[in-house]
């Protein structure tokens, strides 16, 4: 039976992506030695983390003043990362969920935390907006697409200090201005590579601003001038990361990734809003391109694991919703094909029909 992938993460990536990697594992680069063995300071894998940045910058449009390095430790770790170097006095979260919360925790053992703007109040439905932004602040930050709830930031804030992003879960997926970003990081496992590595887009003003001494693998001073190989990094995630932006580039580039999530969105959206036992659970101009989240109707609550089961007959993979939220969640990430969205889309039909 052919399958479907919507898996939140580790999530589906472009089948060119896996067949470069898969022979890469016992061939890299006509070396003869496997990629899982190369020393990761041989010509050729320098070559990999080179192309892999210029291919970042080109297709995310990067200005020259910005500085990208690859780290392990996953986006996790880039929650104290972030206030260990910059947090001086105090810093403004906007919470939209798990990810900033726990944000938010690791940052207050490093200075005050002023939490500017909540959705909490409305289970995570919502993106705050319209609220005030203290100029005394040493930056702020926002989680731009939310994985669990399915609510994503649309434009880009306007911000009088430093603005720094979480992109883990929405990166190249849509067009974004850089320039309105001291720093953007995520991890890789949603739209570019396995998990493993995190990429760090970083304004060079901001390797002045690090307001402590620190360990040495904390500074992002650190994997800056050491070209992200202070220590031995993550071989294979970057070179599955630089096959994946090589495949966005031929693809079309950024704009046609973005066309092709808009259309499916658009499409799964509309068939959440007509079927008469599904409902979306985000307000609609906050809707998540990437994290499509969806509940029974009232009255057919009692449906969702027989529409469960009947999914996963259908051949449909990691529907399940998060289990802070329940229901269902379709993660359409870059590599998810529209089809898989077409199939879904069959599916609650035929589930309708089958419940009138």
């Amino acid at each position: 039976m052919k399958k479907y992938n919507f898996n939140a993460g580790p999530s589906i990536l472009p089948d060119v992506v896996l067949e470069a990697a898969a022979k890469a594992i016992i061939d890299f680069d006509g070396t003869g030695l496997s990629l899982l063995s190369i020393s990761h300071r041989t010509p050729e894998f320098e070559a990999v983390v080179a192309d892999a940045k210029n291919l970042f910058r080109e297709l995310l449009n990067i200005p020259d003043n910005y500085q990208i390095y690859f780290v392990g430790g996953g986006a996790s770790t880039q929650f104290f990362h972030i206030p260990a170097n910059f947090l001086k006095t105090k810093a403004g979260y906007v919470n939209t969920g798990v990810w900033t919360k726990k944000a938010i925790k690791e940052a207050k053992l490093y200075g005050q935390v002023e939490v500017l703007a909540s959705s909490d109040d409305k289970n995570f439905t919502y993106i705050p907006k319209g609220f005030a932004i203290p100029e005394d602040l040493d930056y702020l930050y926002i989680c731009a697409n939310n994985t669990i709830y399915g609510s994503e930031y649309k434009t880009d804030i306007d911000s009088p200090v430093p603005l720094i992003a979480d992109m883990s879960s929405d990166i190249l997926s849509r067009p974004v201005d850089v320039s309105k970003y001291a720093l953007i990081y995520g991890g890789a496992q949603k739209n570019l590579a396995p998990a493993g590595v995190t990429f760090v887009i970083i304004r060079d003003d901001m390797l002045q601003k690090v307001v402590r001494e620190l360990p040495t693998m904390v500074n992002v001073n650190t994997h800056v001038e050491n070209n992200s190989m202070f220590n031995t990094p993550p071989v294979f995630p970057i070179y599955v990361l630089r096959e994946t932006l090589k495949w966005m580039k031929a693809e079309g580039g950024l704009e046609e990734i973005y066309r092709r999530n808009v259309e499916k969105a658009e499409m799964l959206y509309a068939e959440i809003d007509r079927n008469s036992l599904f409902r979306g659970t985000v307000e609609k101009e906050d809707r998540s391109l990437m994290n499509i989240c969806f509940v029974m109707t009232e009255g057919n609550e009692d449906l969702a694991p027989a529409f469960m089961e009947f999914a996963k007959s259908k051949g449909m993979v990691g529907i399940k919703g998060h289990r802070l939220v329940g229901g269902f969640r379709a993660s359409c990430y870059n590599a998810c094909p529209k089809e898989s969205v077409e199939a879904l889309v069959a599916c609650m039909q035929e589930f309708e029909q089958m419940h009138k």
